[in-house]
Formats: structure tokens, C-alpha cells, sequence
């Protein structure tokens, strides 16, 4: 059966809760982890993690104003730490069964990043149009990415140009190469986890064409902005 979102729906604001955002099973770290390298042949990274303290959420790396708690890596040469191997993912994840799970771009694929409900008109739009769509995930704090083929991230400029959209008016971000982005069940502070719309599984077997889907990006942001 395909997995899709629901209707285009403005975000609820119970976290985790959303209108259109499906609730994945309840697997912690360690199980996705292993399951994007067995089933999709991607890279993991082991990054940072949520701790309570005092009766509030901090990042593991102990900064007083990190900019992303619990969803960065753990200390400078991560990309050495990389790895798409199942047995050598089981072990870090077991090594910490804490840590967050990140997945690097500019190797398997790159990201397009777009408010939730740009997001989802775009969702609709693309679906209606039998576009061939690639896994997609949402963020609890209102965004949505779009895993587009690697070289996505670079070609989006001149592409958004070209379809008359200068990129600064738009809130589209690009994470491409050296990049990453995390991944389900990751928890992003206070908010929730992010979680599949499209899962990064067997049934959808390759990142979208950013060619595709980059001009209903586009103009579901453009009317999200405007």
C-alpha cells in the first residue's frame, strides 16, 4: 500500500498531533538506524541527545544555547564517524542508545526544505500530478523536507531562477553536501520527533527529481508566503 499524507491542513498545534503527519511505529534509535543502512543503503551518523535536567530539556553537548538540541553531531570529525554498514550502526547505537539519529546529505541524497504547509499543498499537488516522489519528513517544529538526488541542493538556485523565483523570497533552504539532516524517531526539544510523511523504506525506492518536484515547491511557498 502507498503511504501518503493527508490533505493539505494547517498544523494542530498538539505536538506530534499534526493534521497529515502519520505516526510511525514506536522503534527506538538503534532499530532505525540499522533499518536505513539494511533497507535503503544509507549513511547514519550517531549525534547528540535530549537530557532532563532540573526539570527542563537540555542537549547532551551542554551548551546553555544550543542551536539545535539533540539533533547535531557529537563533537568536531564527524564525518569520520559515518557509516552505512548495519553491524557497525548496531554497534555505536548500542555503545549510546541515546544518541539521535542524522543522516548525512550530498551522498545518497540531498534536501529540500519547506514549511509544513507549503509542505503539504505541495504534497497534493505532486501526488495529483503522479509525479514520482521520494521519502519525505516532517519536523515538529513546522517544516518539511523533501530528499531530492544528491547534486539537489547545488542546482535549486539557478532552477528557482529560471522559473522566476529569486531564492531569497522564498523560505526554501537547501541541505546538501557535507550537510545532514535527522531523522525519525529523532526528538527535536520540547516539540515531538520528527516523522515520516512518505517513509524512507522499500516501497519508495528513490529520491525525488528535484526538476519534479522544485516548481510546485515553489509556488506552494510563494502562496504560503504570501
Amino acid at each position: 500500500m502507498r503511504e501518503t499524507a493527508a490533505a493539505p491542513a494547517p498544523p494542530a498545534a498538539t505536538p506530534d498531533r499534526r493534521a497529515g503527519i502519520p505516526q510511525q511505529r514506536g522503534d527506538g534509535p538503534l532499530e532505525h538506524a540499522v533499518r536505513y543502512t539494511e533497507e535503503r543503503h544509507w549513511d547514519v551518523l550517531p549525534g547528540t541527545w535530549l537530557e532532563h535536567r532540573g526539570g527542563t530539556v537540555h542537549c547532551s553537548c551542554g551548551a546553555p544555547a544550543c542551536e539545535a538540541p539533540g539533533a547535531h553531531p557529537d563533537g568536531p570529525g564527524w564525518a569520520e564517524r559515518v557509516t552505512s554498514s548495519p553491524a557497525a550502526a548496531r554497534r555505536m547505537w548500542e555503545a549510546e542508545p541515546r544518541a539521535s539519529v542524522l543522516l548525512p546529505t550530498g551522498r545518497s541524497f540531498d534536501v529540500l526544505d519547506v514549511p509544513e504547509s507549503a509542505g503539504c499543498l505541495a504534497l497534493a499537488r505532486l501526488e495529483r500530478a503522479e509525479v514520482e516522489l521520494g521519502p519525505v519528513a516532517a519536523t515538529p517544529g513546522g517544516r518539511m523536507m523533501f530528499f531530492v538526488l544528491p547534486g539537489g541542493a547545488v542546482k535549486a538556485p539557478g532552477m528557482l531562477r529560471q522559473l522566476g523565483w529569486p531564492r531569497n523570497a522564498l523560505d526554501l533552504r537547501t541541505v546538501g553536501g557535507n550537510g545532514y539532516v535527522p531523522a525519525p524517531p529523532t526528538r527535536l526539544g520540547p516539540l515531538g520527533s520528527v516523522q515520516w510523511v512518505r517513509r524512507g523504506g522499500r516501497a519508495v525506492r528513490w529520491p525525488a527529481d528535484p526538476e519534479e518536484i522544485l516548481p510546485s515547491l515553489a509556488y506552494a511557498c510563494g502562496l504560503d508566503h504570501g
